[in-house]
């Protein structure tokens, strides 16, 4: 490997430091991912029998323990379960906004890669054919078989090196992203269910009875 670095010229390791990079990140949010993912029906149906029973102390404990967006999001709803369904369902949303930036975190940065390794390689692979004619130009425009092929060769080296380093690192992105478009499917999913759970339990108040005309003529 070293060797074909050294053939390809000064451009390879731009190359390669991005690789590495891309290697770094993509490992960073697959664990980061993986630590945060949860299996949301399961978790909302224990929530669900601790709000019936209106625990809301232990509905929070279970929250804050649990790793992940999903947890916190709920979390955020159930310290104000008190509150109305219109103001619960605005802080669901905010808490949810919040967590689509630590989600998102590097995407950007392999998307990135995954686009500048290709024209790293195609810029080694113009400075290698420019190197090779002016060869042939201080030749008094003659070359041999054997140095137009080892100039070639080395212009075709970094080109390869950029697509090796893309294409892997474009799948990375699009398989990191739909990972994080589910998650945040999960979040919308569990917001809107926490809401209605914490509404649908809420104790009535201020309820007006009226007594029936019988009932008020024999109470006379």
């Amino acid at each position: 490997m070293i060797e074909y670095i050294q053939r390809g010229g000064l451009l390879m390791w731009p190359i390669l430091i991005c690789s590495i990079v891309a290697i770094g990140v993509f490992a960073e949010r697959l664990f980061y991912l993986h630590r945060a993912t949860i299996h949301v029906g399961e978790f909302l149906k224990g929530l669900s029998n601790l709000i019936q029973r209106r625990n809301f102390a232990e509905a929070l404990h279970e929250s804050a323990g649990t790793p992940g967006p999903v947890a916190r999001v709920i979390h955020a709803a159930i310290l104000r379960h008190e509150a109305p369904r219109a103001e619960l369902r605005d802080v669901v949303q905010e808490a949810g906004q919040l967590e689509v930036p630590k989600l998102e975190r590097f995407l950007g940065v392999l998307a990135t890669i995954a686009f500048l390794a290709p024209l790293l390689g195609l810029l080694g692979t113009v400075a290698g054919m420019i190197d090779t004619f002016g060869v042939i130009a201080s030749n008094g425009g003659t070359a041999t078989v054997t140095e137009l092929s080892r100039g070639v060769y080395k212009s075709l080296l970094t080109t390869a090196a950029g697509l090796v380093v893309a294409t892997p690192t474009y799948v990375a992105y699009a398989y990191l992203s739909s990972r994080v478009r589910q998650m945040m499917f999960d979040m919308e999913r569990a917001g809107i269910e926490v809401v209605h759970m914490l509404t649908d339990t809420a104790p009535m108040s201020g309820i007006i009875s009226f007594q029936q005309p019988g009932a008020e003529r024999e109470a006379r």
